[in-house]
């Protein structure tokens, strides 16, 4: 019996992540690893946790804790997300919020929500691999997302209607992006406003690093700039994804979207159909640490990272041959790399494996088609000072060899 006949022809479009098969390298102690876009476990705020769980699972709240709960979210979180809202610039209500199982959830939902197959999803050219694989689900084509590019509104509708569908949303982190840890300009923002306010498109502001800044200006977000010309959340066609995963636990799976309420309501709908409300034990964990200095567990953060940051960008000038490029992030957790022309990243990870033992994530898994052969994406905030050292001069030597 031939099993994969019965599958949906979206089935098709799915392809394992190579980040996850990736983070199986974590295991093996003689790799050194910049693969994984994962946060350093040992600043993980444990003793707060392990407080926060003792309070939850009282006498006292756990009737509450383990029980069923509303698909929304838990009451007391989304009240202080929707004051973190406010200090990024988007007063709201806690109407405005809804909880998801980590910011992925949401990237699903949306996907589910906006697209038909052929409809059109902007996209940064690389993007978020995650992106892509909650979205391709639902059959979309995709196009590049360009805040400064030379293309019109009306040349991307008519290339879209061309597809057979229209231009339902453009997706972008705009701060210290993954894969290339870029940052958008306060223009390019509001470039990307006008761009979906000429498609009559939405925007999903995917904020996952937001609070990860180790220099430069604090840039408003987009849906900050939008509330603040339109005055009315519920007006805005920015939706804001954010998440707990880079600050306070990935493993425990709570992301939120902030958006104007017909937006809410309808992914209350998915989130019901899904699978009817995120841990209730989780949400209450979590809304007991942020309330408890998520400000100074965020500003440790960016303190150790920073120094990583600057480590690996020391070692990679030391250790890169001519014809290299990297970025260099304000925040995030990520150095794009760019090699010379003919040079396949996929390549050059088989020969760094076997050859010195590093490991980092092919550029051309962030692309939608076949392009940006000749990249990759680089983690500086799972390694520790030394390993980036080591693991940089190694890849030096990998790609020495590999340029001849």
């Amino acid at each position: 019996m031939k099993m994969d006949s019965f599958f949906a022809t979206r089935n098709s479009r799915m392809k394992a992540s190579e980040i996850r098969e990736l983070l199986k390298l974590l295991d093996q102690p003689d790799v050194i690893s910049f693969a994984g876009g994962i946060p350093d476990p040992a600043l993980f705020p444990a003793e707060k946790f392990r407080t926060a769980m003792a309070d939850v699972l009282s006498d006292q709240n756990q009737g509450l804790s383990l029980q069923y709960s509303t698909s929304e979210g838990f009451p007391p979180l989304r009240e202080w997300l929707a004051w973190r809202m406010k200090q990024l610039g988007v007063p709201c209500a806690a109407d405005n919020i809804l909880i998801t199982s980590g910011s992925q959830q949401a990237l699903d939902y949306l996907g589910k929500l906006f697209l038909s197959p052929n409809d059109t999803a902007l996209v940064g050219w690389p993007t978020y691999l995650g992106a892509l694989g909650a979205f391709n689900a639902y059959e979309p084509r995709y196009d590049r997302l360009d805040p400064m590019g030379n293309r019109s509104a009306a040349e991307m509708q008519a290339d879209a209607a061309a597809a057979g569908g229209r231009v339902k949303f453009s997706y972008l982190s705009p701060d210290f992006a993954n894969p290339t840890g870029i940052t958008l300009s306060l223009k390019e923002r509001q470039q990307v406003l006008a761009h979906a306010e000429a498609m009559d498109c939405m925007i999903i502001e995917d904020a996952a690093y937001q609070s990860l800044r180790y220099e430069g200006e604090e840039i408003p977000p987009i849906l900050s700039l939008e509330l603040a010309e339109k005055g009315d959340l519920n007006a805005c066609r920015t939706i804001y994804c954010g998440s707990f995963s880079k600050t306070l636990s990935p493993g425990l799976r709570i992301g939120w979207v902030c958006a104007a309420r017909s937006v809410i309501d309808q992914m209350v709908l998915l989130k019901q159909a899904g699978d009817l409300h995120t841990a209730t034990l989780n949400q209450m964990a979590v809304a007991h640490v942020a309330a408890d200095g998520f400000e100074d567990h965020t500003r440790l953060l960016c303190a150790h990272y920073k120094a990583r940051r600057d480590r690996m960008l020391a070692a990679l000038d030391r250790n890169m041959p001519k014809g290299v490029e990297w970025t260099r992030p304000e925040g995030g957790m990520f150095v794009w790399m760019t090699l010379p022309q003919g040079i396949d990243g996929a390549d050059v990870l088989k020969a760094a494996l076997r050859d010195e033992k590093v490991a980092f994530v092919p550029g051309g898994a962030f692309y939608p088609g076949e392009d940006g052969r000749n990249t990759l994406r680089l983690n500086f905030s799972s390694p520790n000072q030394a390993q980036i050292d080591e693991g940089i001069a190694r890849l030096g030597r990998v790609l020495r060899a590999a340029l001849g």
